[in-house]
């Protein structure tokens, strides 16, 4: 019998003890990385239990143009399912393209009233400048990253994941009820959200304006999570920057920690998966590909144990790949769970260099 913990079986010791990953690089039979990669990308979307929605037409209805600082603004409402209609903020720099392009993939944090507003500010009259002032000032440093980097020079995308924004606001407990009801349908929350910024990503890399060969995906918090998932299923992504979001699994299945608790893990959730990869696994089926991960020292979601347990198992894949370098890692000792200006600075610098 394993440890008692409220709540738990006294055997979820024994079940934790017997993943052990067989199907990551390294402990795979397959050899061959190239087949490596196939086989696991393939294993993980055959868990998404969600369809492919690849000859769903985007259709595109692109609203007004909005005039910034160096950046021009719009709505953009697209089908990245056959299900539902989604916007987004669509940021294009002036000047003459074909640009460099950055996916934005936006946090969970509890807070439902805004998505895409998290990340981007809003230029459009719904109420919602207050909350994306507040959540930019917690978790930002008063900036709101999507600006900043089309001021840089970067095309930018940023839309709601179901339950934020536009397509919420949920309440908190509804989480719950969401997911379960999309697996008694025998859909699933996490591989909807995956297939949809599957779909995001080549969306973005087909706009006109953009340079297909330059495109990332940027995420803070489950945003960090979705970051390093698109770069792993899709290979419209040519690199990823993730912050604050990145561990092994055992390290976080401890009392207290939110993937325990349900509710807002369920986005994150594949039913099955843990019995083939471990997170790390899953980001590395992007390898040789160059990423970048942040966490914060002080960042109690992660323990430290985990995150650098979760590098090196990263570090491997590269290093087996002759690209090492391509992976960059760092912890903030001083940083909680946050995507500072400091981090920031350092973020949109190296996606400078990459893209």
């Amino acid at each position: 019998m394993g440890e008692e913990v409220p709540g738990l079986p006294g055997f979820h010791r024994a079940l934790n003890d017997e993943l052990t990953f067989p199907l990551a690089w390294g402990t795979s039979p397959v050899r061959d990385f190239a087949a490596w990669r196939r086989a696991a990308r393939a294993k993980v979307e055959e868990l998404l239990l969600v369809e492919r929605q690849d000859e769903t037409p985007y259709d595109p209805e692109f609203g007004e143009v909005s005039e910034a600082d160096g950046y021009t603004r719009q709505l953009v409402t697209v089908s990245l399912t056959r299900y539902e209609r989604v916007r987004g903020a669509l940021l294009t720099p002036h000047g003459t393209g074909p640009f460099p392009a950055v996916l934005l993939l936006h946090d969970h944090g509890s807070r439902f009233d805004i998505g895409k507003e998290k990340l981007v500010r809003p230029w459009y009259d719904d109420g919602r400048l207050g909350s994306a002032r507040e959540w930019a000032g917690q978790h930002f440093g008063g900036r709101f990253p999507g600006d900043e980097l089309a001021r840089r020079g970067h095309v930018v995308l940023c839309l709601d994941a179901l339950g934020w924004g536009d397509r919420g606001p949920l309440v908190h407990e509804q989480q719950q009820a969401l997911a379960s009801t999309l697996y008694h349908l025998g859909s699933s929350l996490a591989g909807l959200m995956a297939r949809e910024d599957q779909r995001a990503a080549a969306f973005l890399a087909g706009l006109d304006r953009v340079d297909a060969r330059r495109v990332a995906a940027l995420g803070f918090s489950m945003g960090a999570y979705r970051a390093w998932q698109t770069a792993a299923l899709s290979d419209d992504i040519a690199a990823a920057a993730c912050v604050c979001w990145m561990t092994g699994l055992k390290d976080v299945l401890v009392p207290g920690n939110n993937i325990l608790r349900g509710q807002s893990a369920y986005y994150m959730l594949h039913p099955g998966l843990p019995r083939h990869l471990d997170f790390p696994d899953v980001a590395s089926i992007a390898a040789p590909r160059p990423m970048l991960f942040f966490d914060g020292g002080l960042d109690r979601l992660f323990p430290a144990d985990g995150v650098r347990a979760a590098y090196d198992r990263m570090r491997a894949v590269w290093r087996s790949r002759g690209a090492e370098e391509w992976l960059r890692v760092k912890t903030w000792p001083e940083a909680g769970h946050v995507f500072n200006d400091r981090m920031q600075d350092e973020v949109f610098a190296w996606l400078g260099e990459i893209l």
